[in-house]
């Protein structure tokens, strides 16, 4: 197809976009609901990646040491731990420091301070708080640390207690919602693109039926497949453009007043402020699914009068 057919082409389905009228304008509204379907959808996992990467910062595994456990014995423990690939961090609470946080937490309780003075000494132990790059990896560290001991000069294990037990509950539930969010997000997902293409080709197909006479005309004179098939196509694909920056104008307020008012209670999750630092990402799959969309639309229901 060469310069002048394919500016043939554009003409003709911007001129076949703008006769449409209504029809047009019905595509452009459908169109635009399904966009907004497919943005809500981005912003949704945004909304469920953030509440679930807060909720994997919150959670770690302690790893406390016996009372006799040296600080060079125990930072020795750290510096193994910070070699293996599955931790992200590994922080270290002193058994002075623990004592300290204790007070603090219970500043307002004098029977429990008064309780933990007569005591005579600190009863709390030192301890590691490891953090895993994926929630999944806590029971290779666990079983790490079980396996390879740290030893005192005794030969005795430096380590008391690991707090995997209690954790490996929650754990396993952040990693199952985990897992069961994406595999449910790929599948809104798939299910919506597959509705939008089929609520699109029907309304396309309607405006290919008030045209078909005229492709029968241009069939007779010798018109080749493309030739037919290419304005429509452009139709479809204006339709997009216009969905898709009719819903990336609706996004800019709607997501600046329902941030405004629900980052609070979102756990500080700003609508607004995503759409402004993923703009380009919206954009992006917004603008490629209405053109996508539009034209494949467009593609499936010219088929049947082509006979392809």
């Amino acid at each position: 197809m060469n310069w002048m057919t394919f500016r043939r082409v554009l003409v003709t389905g911007a001129k076949d976009f703008a006769r449409g009228g209504a029809v047009s304008a019905a595509t452009v509204l459908i169109m635009t609901v399904t966009l907004a379907i497919i943005g809500a959808l981005i912003f949704l996992s945004a909304l469920l990646s953030f509440t679930l990467n807060s909720i994997r910062d919150k959670v770690d595994v302690s790893v406390y040491f016996v009372t006799t456990a040296t600080e060079p014995q125990i930072l020795s423990v750290k510096d193994q731990l910070q070699k293996l690939p599955q931790v992200a961090a590994v922080s270290y609470t002193s058994a002075e420091d623990a004592l300290q946080a204790f007070r603090d937490r219970h500043a307002n309780d004098e029977l429990t301070l008064q309780a933990l003075d007569e005591l005579g000494g600190n009863p709390l132990d030192a301890s590691l708080e490891v953090k895993a790059k994926d929630p999944s990896q806590y029971e290779s560290i666990v079983s790490f640390l079980q396996s390879s001991p740290a030893l005192s000069s005794g030969g005795a294990s430096i380590i008391d207690r690991i707090n995997y037990a209690q954790n490996k509950q929650v754990i396993d539930r952040l990693t199952l919602a985990i897992n069961a969010t994406r595999e449910v997000g790929l599948a809104v997902v798939i299910i919506f693109a597959l509705a939008s293409i089929l609520i699109a080709f029907a309304t396309i197909r309607l405006a290919i039926y008030t045209a078909k006479d005229e492709i029968a005309v241009m069939r007779l004179v010798g018109a080749n497949n493309a030739y037919i098939q290419g304005p429509f196509i452009v139709t479809g694909v204006i339709t997009g453009l216009i969905a898709s920056a009719v819903v990336l104008l609706l996004l800019w307020p709607t997501t600046w007043y329902v941030g405004n008012r629900t980052a609070s209670w979102l756990g500080g999750f700003d609508l607004g402020g995503y759409y402004a630092s993923h703009f380009l990402l919206v954009f992006s799959v917004l603008v490629g699914s209405g053109v996508l969309l539009g034209a494949i639309a467009s593609v499936l229901a010219i088929r049947r009068y082509l006979q392809v």
